[in-house]
């Protein structure tokens, strides 16, 4: 009688990490479709889906955006379209303002910096969207190697090329806008250190409008970055027994999965419509923060958050 309970509880574990399995896959394939961490999908599908703790939540998906990142910035490192040079460039000044924004959250209230993202990201879905059309035309005329490159850009060698699968020919590039770039780095890794969220929400459209760089190759250059800054934060949960390897299992494994397929799709997919994805992805945050952010001041809880 013992043994045949100990079967059923056993089989009713294996079934629901089973269940987080399929349950992850897509979040792996959006993640790398769209350049970005995954860990605010993941933690809303581990605690309202599968009752997992608020605090183990965060620490699994911290290490699954690591296995998500890894598994996309390597295999489009392969097919040529990441940008090694630019993502370290930019990584730098990211890499500071997510240790300025986790001491931040001391001195600031974090529901101003929820609506303030939120206004931002509105913003540059709104941008976006509406530019989804001369994204296409500047690469059917090869308006990304028509500007010219800045000074830090020529001398680090920042501008480069890659093969548009959906376009069928190379697509050359030249970087500018270094300056705003690292500004504007600088801001997304205060908001993904104060605000706990992955910057790729931020690098992307950055990369995308203020440097000329083709969306494909923000998105690509974005997921190997987010590579770097997530094995920190991964690592410290590690060492302070804060991850269940249990539960981190099925959840590695489906990120992985959708990460291999999401790469397999992504330069296979038109760059305009990749740019209206991201923009509604973009929608979603925007809605996400002013949900966080009306609720610190006001208790109200938006409708599906």
């Amino acid at each position: 009688m013992i043994s045949s309970l100990t079967m059923v509880v056993f089989d009713m574990e294996a079934l629901i990490l089973l269940e987080i399995l399929l349950a992850i896959i897509p979040v792996g394939f959006i993640a790398a479709l769209m350049g970005i961490g995954g860990g605010v999908l993941i933690i809303p599908i581990l605690t309202a889906f599968f009752h997992i703790g608020i605090k183990e939540a965060i620490a699994v998906s911290i290490v699954t955006v690591v296995a998500t990142s890894i598994t996309g910035g390597s295999r489009y490192l392969k097919q040529g379209i990441a940008n090694v040079r630019l993502g370290v460039f930019l990584e730098l000044s990211t890499a500071l303002g997510a240790i300025v924004g986790a001491f931040a959250t001391i001195l600031a209230p974090p529901y101003v910096l929820y609506l303030i993202l939120s206004v931002l990201l509105f913003y540059l879905s709104f941008v976006q969207i509406t530019t989804s059309k001369v994204e296409a035309e500047k690469i059917k005329h090869k308006g990304f190697a028509r500007v010219e490159e800045d000074g830090v850009a020529r001398a680090l060698q920042l501008s480069g090329k890659y093969y548009d699968t959906a376009e069928g020919k190379d697509v050359v590039y030249r970087v500018t806008g270094t300056f705003k770039g690292l500004v504007a780095s600088l801001v997304a890794g205060i908001c993904s250190g104060m605000l706990g969220i992955g910057g790729g929400v931020l690098k992307v459209p950055v990369m995308n409008q203020l440097m000329n760089i083709p969306m494909k190759v923000a998105i690509a250059t974005s997921k190997f970055m987010i590579s770097i800054t997530a094995s920190t934060g991964a690592i410290i949960y590690i060492l302070l027994g804060f991850v269940n390897f249990e539960l981190m299992a099925p959840t590695a494994l489906g990120v992985i999965i959708g990460a291999l397929l999401g790469t397999m799709v992504m330069n296979r997919v038109k760059a305009e419509k990749l740019k209206i994805l991201f923009g509604l992805l973009l929608i979603y945050f925007a809605y996400l923060m002013l949900a966080k952010g009306l609720y610190a001041i006001l208790g109200v809880r938006l409708p599906g958050v």
